[in-house]
């Protein structure tokens, strides 16, 4: 059961998505794209249904629109069939045909507001965070004398790697404070 999830559908009968409604959702409804794209703008929706095609506002345009102003807000396409053309699927983040039944509708709209958001937080949360790798740096004749140091980014302290001569042994791995 929906959670009280606001849903703008932009369909030309929209009576025909009242499932929608009798599964919790509260539907905000237009019949046409020029339409959708003023309620977009005007409320705060959690997910979009749209029908494919709109009439004089084409799915994908009206779509690409609504994804310009705000890419959270999932947008599920409902269409004849499947066979559309490539642009129908730039901006839409599922596509429902109308043959698999109103319960497919249901479960793609349950999924693009609940799963989708949480994977996508979930592999945020798996992405590598950047490390600061130590590197090595020259010293251009300062106190170091143009030996090869560890610069430390958290401190001031350098760790030199290798002294200027290769006979002098007794600098490998001193600590030089600046």
């Amino acid at each position: 059961m929906a959670s009280n999830n606001t849903v703008l559908c932009i369909h030309r009968e929209p009576t025909q998505l009242s499932l929608l409604r009798e599964n919790g959702y509260d539907l905000v409804t237009a019949t046409d794209g020029h339409e959708g794209l003023q309620l977009f703008m005007s409320r705060d929706v959690d997910a979009i249904v749209m029908e494919y095609p709109l009439g004089l506002l084409d799915g994908a345009v009206v779509a690409a629109e609504m994804k310009q102003v705000n890419p959270q807000v999932p947008i599920v396409m409902l269409a004849e069939h499947a066979d559309l053309p490539d642009d129908a699927f730039k901006s839409v983040d599922a596509l429902v045909i109308k043959s698999d039944g109103d319960h497919f509708l249901l479960a793609t709209l349950h999924f693009v507001l609940t799963v989708k958001p949480s994977q996508r937080q979930l592999e945020k949360l798996r992405a590598p965070t950047p490390v600061h790798r130590r590197r090595p740096a020259r010293s251009r004749g300062g106190a170091d004398g143009g030996q090869f140091t560890l610069l430390n980014r958290q401190s001031t302290e350098r760790t030199q790697l290798f002294p200027r001569e290769c006979g002098d042994a007794s600098g490998m791995g001193s600590s030089n404070s600046d």
